[in-house]
């Protein structure tokens, strides 16, 4: 079997996998993964499927870092092909519904037969059990269920989903990682795979483990936009200023609350106690007209070696030329395209970005001959109309 000439890089170097192809938290998971160094093959449907992000495909970055080949699943060569892949990996990774690979004869159970050291991930929004198991959503369906969007918003206003961010990434893609680390250093020790049932109603459910004590004591109001970290406390939320930018102050400890009243040419004494929920409102008042009359410019200006807690609020066409971000490289690009660099960062097995994005099918013959399929059974795979 020959190898990926490819130079790999990071803590999950030698780690193979293989993903079944989808659209957000399965290619988002497998992005990480490939990030910090594992050799992943994604496997594509063939060209004409009507799914996935609805551009070329170099800039669909959730599926840098890894090569595609194309297979037709739909044909039982292809997976009795897969099944042979699957013999050879170290992590499987899906996002059907539950049933869909049973159904394929892809199964944790079938898979395992062949290879019984793999992890077995599987990505759903609903899990793979309970009332709602086989129901369509998406993210922000998920969260509405767990609290999340319901906490999201300013006081009398509709509930804001947080982009997708919540639900697909934070409580989908996340966990899963997370699990199929986890389970891999399991198997280091007892030599077993296991089956990951990662769904992204139990991850945002999880995300929200703080929120749910401070409600049990009593301290966090249902009401959003009411409370300390939802835009309710005058000192943690955004403000407008002069010229039409946006300010995100977060001045929680008393010391930063009092430095943040001095910047502004506010008076202490003349304020209300910074926790007195009922003066809130007249305080956040306050705030939004004194943050009006300078531009952001210049109240970054006036914070300048002060330990006050404000930011701008960058648009993602500024966000990469901020200057910590770059002393830091936490943008990188790649193939003529600026994006997030891999995170975390190790000090020693550092990530990487492995390739651009790839194109449905582009490295068909190439990886599956790496991966161990002879020529000659990739010629007749191609004939019957198994692989593309």
């Amino acid at each position: 079997m020959t190898a990926d000439t490819t130079v790999r890089q990071g803590p999950l170097t030698g780690v193979r996998v293989i993903e079944l192809g989808g659209a957000g938290p399965v290619p988002f998971c497998c992005q990480l993964l490939s990030d910090l160094g594992a050799d992943i093959l994604r496997i594509d449907r063939p060209p004409g499927y009507d799914g996935g992000a609805p551009v070329d495909a170099r800039f669909n970055l959730l599926n840098r870092g890894r090569r595609s080949a194309a297979l037709n699943l739909k044909h039982p060569d292809a997976v009795a092909t897969l099944v042979e892949l699957v013999s050879r990996a170290d992590v499987l990774v899906e996002g059907f519904r539950p049933g869909v690979a049973e159904g394929l004869g892809l199964g944790p159970d079938d898979c395992l037969a062949v290879n019984p050291g793999l992890v077995y991930g599987r990505m759903t929004g609903w899990g793979q059990d309970g009332p709602l198991a086989k129901v369509p959503g998406h993210d922000i369906n998920y969260i509405a269920l767990t609290g999340v969007l319901h906490s999201i918003g300013t006081a009398g206003g509709p509930p804001v989903p947080p982009l997708n961010l919540a639900g697909d990434f934070g409580g989908g893609a996340l966990y899963l990682a997370l699990g199929v680390v986890c389970a891999l250093l399991e198997r280091a020790g007892s030599g077993r795979g296991q089956v990951i049932d990662a769904a992204m109603v139990d991850g945002s459910a999880s995300l929200m483990t703080l929120i749910y004590g401070l409600r049990a004591a009593g301290y966090w109001h249902d009401e959003r936009g009411t409370n300390r970290l939802d835009s309710g406390a005058p000192w943690y939320g955004v403000y407008r200023t002069r010229d039409d930018r946006w300010l995100a102050l977060g001045s929680n400890e008393a010391r930063f609350w009092r430095n943040t009243l001095r910047v502004l040419g506010l008076d202490e004494a003349g304020m209300p106690d910074q926790h007195d929920r009922a003066a809130w409102p007249a305080v956040r008042e306050r705030l939004a007209a004194v943050f009006a009359t300078g531009t952001r410019a210049e109240w970054l200006a006036l914070a300048e070696g002060e330990e006050v807690c404000f930011t701008p609020v960058l648009s993602l066409d500024e966000a990469p030329s901020h200057p910590h971000l770059r002393a830091r490289q936490t943008f990188v690009e790649v193939d003529g395209i600026v994006q997030p660099a891999p995170a975390p960062r190790f000090s020693r097995t550092p990530g990487a970005i492995a390739r651009p994005p790839a194109r449905p099918g582009e490295h068909t013959d190439e990886v599956l001959g790496d991966w161990g399929i002879s020529a000659r059974r990739r010629a007749q795979l191609r004939s019957v109309g198994a692989i593309v």
